[in-house]
């Protein structure tokens, strides 16, 4: 990661707004252990640290590699962290810090259980309460500087599979055009994937996370595109399908329609106050009524932002309700082993009004 923040962050706010999930949470603090996550908090971009916060300090505790980088990077992010270096004397810091701390929150996605053993000595003295999701449910609404560098990652990938359309045709392997498409993304500004592009021909297209291989694209060949930018450490994620020599007619033809409803119909639900599952089933509803409703084998999507899959998914087991400033995507697919598959996927800004596309690569069939 780079640190990357700048006035359009909302650092302070996100600090506060942690603080106040303490109460319901059952704890009196809470030392942040995901690295994405002391990265959002402060600014950190280090291999290693701890970020304690409680509800009257935030301490970023480095060792000797990172000392003058934390105070840097921390100052620059403007966020209100003190910054400690501790090296080997970290457990000591932290008994000394939390000692008259009753409960401390631990991050159970990112605690393993050999940590957790070890963290019940360094907190005798209180109790260690496994929370979920505290600074990840923040991440979820994005601020003004996030929405940009979003903005930037999902051109820089429009801008990409634009310079590399012409490649798909017969002749070209799908590690070629896979290739072609990685290096394009980092000509136009990109720090690299935002995950290992998908170019699918063929069978291969049936399989929602195939990877690029060996395959020649032919005539006749359904293939998927899915991929993404890298900017400043956020992500873009979109997805286009396509046939090669044409549109044609039969069921290859009706796949790319249909899904390209079903897209739409998600699309049209998006909005603030809206139940998540209610974006799902009004794609599959399309594909129901098309007798393809089988043949879509996973979710209708999730947020993306500093991970390419975080908070909140778009599913019919979520009872979440949509929020104005989560950044989410719309991806139905449909997979026929015999056939190929087809998937459209476009990444959006949810509003009070609807959604802001950030994805505008073109949907041709």
């Amino acid at each position: 990661m780079t640190n990357n923040f700048n006035l359009d962050f909302d650092m302070k706010g996100r600090l506060s707004r942690l603080a106040e999930k303490f109460e319901s949470a059952g704890c009196e603090a809470l030392l942040v252990t995901s690295l994405t996550n002391i990265y959002y908090l402060s600014g950190f971009t280090g291999s290693a640290g701890l970020l304690w916060i409680d509800s009257e300090k935030a301490l970023l505790l480095v060792d000797g590699r990172y000392g003058d980088q934390a105070v840097e990077e921390v100052e620059k992010s403007g966020a209100q962290i003190e910054v400690e270096m501790v090296g080997a004397k970290q457990s000591e810091r932290l008994k000394t810090i939390s000692r008259m701390t009753k409960s401390v929150g631990l991050e159970a996605q990112s605690v393993t259980w050999a940590r957790m053993k070890s963290l019940e000595k360094v907190f005798e003295s209180s109790e260690l309460i496994f929370t979920e999701g505290l600074v990840e449910d923040l991440r979820q609404i994005k601020d003004k500087g996030e929405i940009a560098l979003m903005k930037t990652a999902a051109e820089i990938a429009d801008k990409a599979l634009a310079s590399i359309w012409p490649m798909l045709e017969t002749g070209v392997s799908e590690k070629e055009v896979s290739t072609a498409l990685d290096e394009m993304m980092v000509k136009q500004g990109a720090e690299g994937t935002a995950f290992e592009t998908i170019i699918a021909a063929g069978p291969n297209s049936a399989r929602p996370h195939a990877r690029p291989g060996d395959r020649i694209l032919s005539e006749g060949d359904l293939v998927v595109c899915d991929m993404g930018a890298l900017y400043k450490n956020y992500r873009s994620d979109m997805t286009r399908s396509t046939r090669i020599g044409g549109t044609g007619t039969g069921q290859p033809a009706e796949m790319l329609e249909v899904v390209l409803e079903a897209q739409k119909a998600g699309l049209e639900k998006v909005k603030e106050g809206v139940p998540n599952a209610d974006v799902d089933s009004a794609c599959r509803e399309v594909l129901k009524e098309a007798g393809l409703a089988e043949a879509f084998t996973h979710g209708t999507g999730h947020g993306v932002g500093l991970d390419i899959h975080e908070a909140p998914t778009l599913s019919g087991l979520t009872t979440d309700t949509l929020r104005a400033g989560q950044v989410v995507t719309v991806e139905p697919g449909v997979y026929l082993p015999d056939v190929g598959g087809v998937r459209w996927e476009d990444t959006v800004i949810v509003t009070e009004q609807g959604c802001e596309f950030l994805t505008h690569s073109p949907k041709i069939i």
